[in-house]
């Protein structure tokens, strides 16, 4: 329910509506789009600047310095959008209708994608969702707004925590009661002064369970992940070699890491979701290491297009596979997909299939 509510409230050079009425349109509306939840919350996350400067100073970013450079913006709505007092966060639902997780990660000759890149990419498809959003809105009471998912310096679990929209778990991720934590989030930033939401008690207790299953240990502390040792961040956001130490740990996983959320207990209240762009595409929920080591240039770019996993590149793409397929079981097929490319263009890739081959290497001789 929301609390602190106006008697009324009027956007730019628009009448004086009520408030409690407009935030239940909203959610309609935010229903009729295809969102599962809509929360209202103001912007103060001061008492989240110690923990993001903590984590800043750590290093736990790793290569990806745009979390420096933004430093506190992350948690000042008001400093990226000035005139915001009003963070409105939603919530959808991806969980895809995809080959068993635990089947693809028990085979280590399929390759395995996180659940949320299976399909097209959720930033086009919620951004487009919350524009028509803010766009109803502005019908109704005119407003000054901007839309993002995952596209700014914003601190999205923390809003979407502070709104009702669920609680942090100790692997950092957005937790709900009723549907665990598949979904993808989104923010209106506002001018209009709604009433607000009130956050939820959190309900993690003592279980440790993402913790325990991290495959390289990056959940280093409850509430605290080193990106540096993440899965996601090796197979995406890094852009050079991958350490040698982690890479046997990464196991046959080629683009981002779901065991902390398998292992949740809240998970297996998961939903299938509704939307029809989160289907898995090409195969990909289910397919062989070798099979996509062998795509050219040209074929990654037309089967991942429209997909997130098109931003990592081609070249990134063989590196996250030839380790994967050094730690596959060793066999002619697999030694001759890496033998195919051992004299690849890029030196990175090369680097990569190099150390699968004397992987391979090592196990024969063994």
């Amino acid at each position: 329910m929301a609390s602190g509510a106006e008697e009324g409230v009027s956007g730019v050079d628009g009448p004086a509506v009520d408030a409690d009425a407009l935030v239940a349109q909203i959610r309609q509306w935010g229903q009729s789009l295809g969102f599962d939840a809509v929360g209202v919350g103001g912007i103060d996350l001061a008492e989240a600047e110690p923990g993001l400067l903590a984590w800043l100073d750590a290093g736990f970013h790793g290569e990806m310095d745009y979390m420096a450079r933004h430093g506190l913006k992350r948690a000042r709505a008001a400093e990226l959008v000035p005139g915001t007092v009003r963070v409105i966060s939603v919530r959808m639902n991806y969980w895809p209708p995809a080959a068993p997780p635990d089947a693809v990660l028990a085979d280590p000759e399929r390759a395995y994608v996180s659940r949320y890149a299976l399909g097209r990419d959720y930033h086009k498809v919620l951004r487009n969702r919350l524009q028509k959003l803010a766009d109803r809105i502005a019908a109704e009471v005119p407003h000054r707004f901007r839309v993002f998912t995952d596209s700014a310096p914003v601190l999205e679990v923390e809003h979407a925590s502070r709104k009702g929209l669920g609680w942090r778990g100790k692997h950092t991720l957005l937790l709900d009661r009723a549907v665990g934590s598949w979904f993808f989030l989104g923010e209106i930033f506002t001018d209009l002064p709604l009433p607000l939401d009130a956050p939820v008690e959190p309900h993690c207790g003592r279980c440790t369970a993402c913790i325990d299953a991290c495959p390289t240990g990056a959940i280093v502390a409850p509430y605290r992940v080193d990106s540096r040792r993440c899965i996601s961040y090796l197979t995406i956001e890094l852009p050079g070699p991958i350490p040698h130490a982690l890479r046997p740990l990464l196991g046959n996983r080629i683009y981002g890491c779901d065991d902390c959320q398998l292992v949740c207990p809240w998970n297996r209240f998961a939903r299938i979701a509704a939307e029809p762009d989160f289907a898995p595409r090409h195969g990909l929920d289910d397919a062989t290491l070798i099979a996509l080591f062998a795509w050219t240039a040209a074929e990654f770019a037309e089967r991942t297009a429209g997909s997130p996993i098109y931003r990592i590149g081609h070249e990134r793409w063989l590196r996250n596979i030839a380790v994967a397929l050094g730690n596959a079981p060793s066999s002619l097929a697999v030694l001759g997909a890496l033998a195919a490319r051992a004299n690849d263009d890029s030196e990175l890739v090369r680097e990569h299939v190099a150390w699968a081959l004397a992987r391979h290497g090592a196990a024969r001789a063994g």
